[in-house]
Parts: structure tokens; C-alpha cells; sequence
């Protein structure tokens, strides 16, 4: 019995594979991650690491390894965090900007050799960030609640305060004839 796929079943199937290989993709960088964190044991444990593309002195460390194993303190945690922002389908997601920012702050912070007091400041940094995503994720918050556990349909109330001000108009008009 031969199957006849139609436009529609073609397309779906499309669909399913994409978020087949999406989800697969996402499920095997997670799943590596704690190999990414453990790059730094393959740098070698010298203050300068020659390469043929580059050469890179840990001015700050005492060794390169040293100087990784900090990225990589900070890299995986933002890729995880990432991969949780772009993936996640609650009403707080936004909510997840705030670390990400943070651990961005501390890799910058670990990358600059100049920074005398690394993971002091970044705090500081950050007010300016939550300033901004906290009454966005709280506003968004308010709508939901309203929405989903009063049954306030904010659309519906407009609709119906505007049929009030036609009646009150159409009232007005008549009473003024």
C-alpha cells in the first residue's frame, strides 16, 4: 500500500525534524559542556603559550592553564544560562538576562589582565540591567495574573467601555433632540 503524503503532512514532517534536531543539538552541547570546562587540563602549565597563529602570556596568572580553567569558570556557565534563554517558554525568561549579564561582566573582568579586584564590581554593573529587566518581567507578571487568575480580559473591558460611551453618546443625542 503506497503512501500519498500531502503539502501539509510534508510540512509537519519538516517541522518535527527541525525541532528534532534542534532539541538535539541542544541536548549534546549541554551534554558536553563539562568537556568544554575541562579544556583547560589540555593548556599547558607555563606563563607563555606559543602557538603558529599566536602567542599568549598569562600576564595576570601565573599560568595559562590557570588563566583557562577562570574562562572557562565563566564561559560554560553563560552558555548553559544561553541555551536556558533562548529555550525556555515561561513568562520569567527574561529574568535569565540578569546572570547571563553578570557572568559576561566577570568573563570580561577575567579577560582584562588590568583588573586588579576581578568579581568585586560587577554587582554594580548590573543595577543599571536590572533596572530595566525587572519592571519589564514584573509588568508581564501583572498582565498574566490578571489575565489567568482574575479572568480579566483587559481587550474585553476596552470593547466594553467604549459600547457604554456609543450608548452614553446615542442617550446624549436623543435627549438633546
Amino acid at each position: 500500500m503506497k503512501t500519498i503524503h500531502t503539502k501539509q503532512n510534508k510540512k509537519s514532517i519538516k517541522q518535527k525534524s527541525s525541532v528534532l534536531l534542534k532539541g538535539s543539538v541542544i541536548a549534546i552541547l549541554i551534554a558536553i559542556t563539562p568537556y568544554i570546562y575541562y579544556l583547560y587540563e589540555s593548556f599547558p602549565e607555563e606563563k607563555v603559550w606559543e602557538t603558529f597563529l599566536f602567542t599568549y602570556e598569562a600576564k595576570h596568572y601565573q599560568t595559562v592553564d590557570y588563566a583557562v580553567w577562570i574562562f572557562m569558570g565563566k564561559i560554560v556557565p553563560i552558555i548553559l544560562l544561553i541555551l536556558w534563554f533562548v529555550t525556555c517558554r515561561d513568562w520569567w525568561y527574561h529574568v535569565i538576562l540578569i546572570p547571563i549579564a553578570m557572568y559576561s561582566f566577570q568573563l570580561y573582568s577575567a579577560i582584562n589582565d588590568d583588573v586588579k579586584f576581578m568579581d568585586e564590581v560587577e554587582i554594580y554593573w548590573m543595577i543599571p540591567i536590572m533596572m530595566i529587566i525587572v519592571p519589564i518581567v514584573y509588568f508581564i507578571r501583572i498582565k498574566l495574573f490578571d489575565k489567568y487568575v482574575y479572568n480579566i480580559d483587559l481587550k474585553k473591558m476596552d470593547a466594553e467601555l467604549a459600547e457604554y460611551e456609543r450608548k452614553e453618546k446615542e442617550m446624549l443625542e436623543e435627549h438633546n433632540e
